[in-house]
């Protein structure tokens, strides 16, 4: 369920010469920046009447009125599902996020998922938008994920995001053998026939990938990337483009390749390997209230090594 919400606000003088989405984001300091930012774009948020741009300039004296409709948290049901924590303070989370688990609530899974665990686990992280859900993991992808416990972090948190200062590196592993490293720099959108896939299309938002080669084998490749932008199912994406899909990937790669003269472990493996082969490896930050620069790694989850080393006994083999 949502609900409406209609709040009023006038800018004081004091804040004269800021921008609409910043003295918008003081004045209703309960919601995050990219929330409000949003309902500027919209309309759902109106300065003395009218729609304006969120980086348009007000000298005070103005009126802000904020309708909109605002989804509510109390839908979803707090659940005790187990968190592998790696690193926890007062004001963010670091997350392992494990193969299978869904981040939000959507159609199709509105519970069991990351938001459904945080509710129980961290009961009061319900004022804060999408209980601190800052940027997501496919279902299927394993890896590093950062919480926000308070509105404040999360307002920050989002603005690394978006001026790219968070890094994000993932491992993978490829079908085909990749050269060298290199840059996908390529647009993502909604795919124009597929509206369940992403595509790189010319209408797209900008997207880039930095890739390298950690190891090749004889018939895929083991890859670090790095992303710049964040959009949905990114890496797969521009692998795909690339002509290299990743392992597993039922939605990207299409029928799985199984490479000539392979032996039956290596096949059984590529057949039975249910998943898109990608792990958030790497994630760094900084610390949205202290400044601190910080960073974390993680091992690779089983079923990414027993692949590695099956590929690597092919080629000893």
């Amino acid at each position: 369920m949502s609900r409406q919400i209609s709040e009023s606000q006038v800018v004081p003088e004091s804040m004269a010469g800021q921008r609409v989405d910043q003295i918008a984001s003081q004045l209703f300091g309960e919601y995050s920046r990219s929330r409000i930012q949003g309902w500027i774009k919209s309309g759902e948020l109106k300065i003395d009447g009218k729609q304006l741009k969120p980086k348009e300039k007000l000298w005070g004296g103005e009126q802000l009125l904020l309708e909109a409709m605002l989804e509510d948290v109390n839908q979803w049901k707090a659940e005790n599902i187990p968190l592998d924590i790696v690193y926890e303070d007062e004001d963010i989370l670091v997350v392992n996020k494990p193969v299978g688990l869904v981040v939000h609530p959507a159609a199709g899974h509105y519970d069991g998922t990351l938001l459904n665990a945080l509710l129980y686990h961290y009961p009061g992280i319900e004022v804060v938008p999408r209980c601190g859900i800052v940027h997501r993991l496919d279902m299927d992808t394993s890896g590093l994920m950062v919480v926000a416990k308070t509105i404040e972090a999360q307002n920050d948190l989002v603005d690394q995001l978006q001026s790219r200062e968070m890094g994000r590196e993932y491992e993978a592993v490829v079908q085909g053998v990749m050269t060298g490293g290199g840059a996908v720099d390529e647009p993502i959108g909604r795919h124009p026939v597929n509206r369940k896939k992403q595509a790189v299309i010319p209408t797209g938002k900008p997207a880039v990938t930095h890739y390298r080669v950690l190891e090749r084998f004889g018939h895929h490749t083991h890859l670090r990337l790095k992303l710049e932008t964040g959009r949905t199912h990114q890496i797969r994406v521009h692998m795909s483009h690339l002509g290299y899909p990743l392992v597993g990937d039922s939605v990207y790669a299409g029928r799985q390749k199984v490479p000539k003269g392979a032996s039956e472990p290596l096949l059984e493996m590529l057949r039975g390997f249910g998943r898109q082969a990608l792990h958030a490896k790497r994630l760094e930050l900084f610390h949205p209230i202290t400044g601190d620069e910080m960073e974390w790694e993680i091992d690779l989850p089983e079923d990414m090594v027993s692949l590695l080393a099956c590929l690597s006994e092919e080629d000893a083999g």
